[in-house]
């Protein structure tokens, strides 16, 4: 299998400002002021072949998004190396880009004033797509997420859950090879949470794409992830599917004591972040 994503030594060290304790010391740090190193993704190497679904586990912090970025290329990294689709992110190149797309949960894509339909017609303006070809696409997602209905309604008036859909179609309208997916289902019901987990199940099954899901629920991953990436301050502290994680804590389990993926999840990482 082809590789599509692969790091090497991959690091990124963000500087802040130290502010120094009272008035005065204040005063004299706009004058000489100092900064500390922050780590927020250290010695990252991995291996993602194509078509495989990434689950990206971490706490908040940990390095899941800074990871994303950089992949994506909108950060660049401090040193190391790392290839997409044979590119380097962070150059930007007009074949890359139109290659992937990037979906941060928190923050939009879609114009906020118009419609998505209208949004959409941009997008395809930006990629040159073929319009004919791009509403046909748009109305095939659409009814595939159950929200036709709303292609037509202004951004700021649909639900979270109508819009993260509708997010979703912005991200696949030019049938992107890498797709990196930053907590999709955040603050989504529980049928909007499994509407979007069945439509990129179904979508990745038909389209082959290589994804890279972070998520803190714990459904998306087991439901969606062919490999499992659990990453604690800064740090991949483990790689390997999700069946031969959860084999590998049962063991070290005691032989009457039952836990759940995300519980087996959850004791791995606060294990990990008090040896680091």
């Amino acid at each position: 299998m082809a590789i599509a994503i692969e790091t090497e030594n991959l690091k990124r060290v963000y500087q802040t400002y130290q502010k120094p304790e009272g008035f005065l010391n204040s005063l004299r740090g706009f004058i000489n002021r100092k900064h500390i190193d922050r780590v927020a993704l250290d010695s990252t190497t991995l291996k993602i072949e194509s078509g495989q679904i990434v689950g990206l586990v971490g706490a908040n912090g940990a390095g899941k998004t800074t990871l994303l970025k950089m992949l994506s290329g909108l950060v660049t990294p401090t040193s190391g190396d790392a290839k997409v689709l044979g590119f380097r992110p962070w150059e930007r190149k007009n074949e890359f880009l139109r290659q992937i797309s990037i979906l941060l949960g928190q923050k939009n894509q879609l114009w906020w004033d118009i419609s998505p339909a209208d949004s959409y017609a941009l997008l395809a303006r930006i990629y040159d797509l073929d319009p004919t070809k791009a509403r046909q696409r748009v109305e095939q997602l659409a009814e595939m997420l159950q929200c036709s209905h709303v292609l037509h309604t202004q951004l700021r008036r649909l639900s979270l859950g109508e819009r993260m859909k509708m997010e979703i179609i912005g991200a696949l309208l030019h049938e992107p090879q890498v797709l990196f997916l930053d907590e999709p289902t955040i603050g989504l019901d529980i049928v909007a949470q499994e509407t979007i987990r069945e439509f990129l199940d179904q979508y990745v099954k038909e389209k082959s794409p290589t994804v890279i899901l972070t998520s803190h629920y714990m459904d998306d991953i087991a439901k969606l992830a062919d490999k499992l990436l659990l990453i604690s301050k800064g740090h991949i502290v483990y790689q390997g599917t999700v069946p031969e994680f959860v084999a590998k804590s049962n063991k070290e389990l005691a032989e009457n004591e039952e836990v759940d993926f995300e519980d087996v999840i959850r004791r791995f990482l606060e294990t990990e972040s008090r040896v680091r």
